[in-house]
């Protein structure tokens, strides 16, 4: 098992076979994010999603793949906005498949190819950067849905 190389301020959900790593400042809606996409695979817009962690999440690089683990402390806990911290079931470990920056000032409509991709610790990641302001969850899903078919 690799050690991790860092702990970031984001939330992680599995979604299909590959995890989305959901970053963004305080308040911009990564749970609210990772609510929705678990909810999205209840309705059966995707196949499968299951909280990874919340708030802090672990990274480590191991055989050329990025792994996100909960932060220990907060294993199977999400913060629910006006209804506090809940408790979910959780996956320990995913491979993180793509990147979600939210409340980016200029997130371009039709952005570069070189913008659609980000380094984590060394690891080329598909990434989604959604302006302020912005709903994710329609486009998130499309990025999943896509990058599934890709995997």
């Amino acid at each position: 098992m690799a050690a991790p190389t860092a702990t970031v301020h984001a939330s992680a959900v599995l979604a299909g076979p590959r995890a989305a790593l959901i970053r963004g400042p305080a308040g911009s809606g990564k749970s609210r994010l990772a609510l929705g996409l678990i909810q999205a695979a209840q309705c059966g817009l995707i196949p499968f999603a299951r909280l990874v962690g919340d708030d802090r999440i672990e990274l480590a690089v191991a055989h050329g793949r990025l792994l996100a683990r909960p932060s220990p402390a907060l294993a199977g806990l999400i913060e629910v906005r006006g209804l506090g911290i809940r408790r979910l079931a959780h996956e320990p470990v995913a491979v993180v498949g793509l990147v979600v920056d939210l409340a980016i000032p200029q997130a371009e409509r039709l952005p570069e190819i070189a913008e659609r991709q980000v380094a984590v610790d060394g690891i080329i990641l598909p990434r989604l950067a959604v302006g302020r302001g912005c709903d994710p969850i329609a486009a998130v899903l499309a990025s999943l849905l896509t990058l599934s078919a890709e995997v």
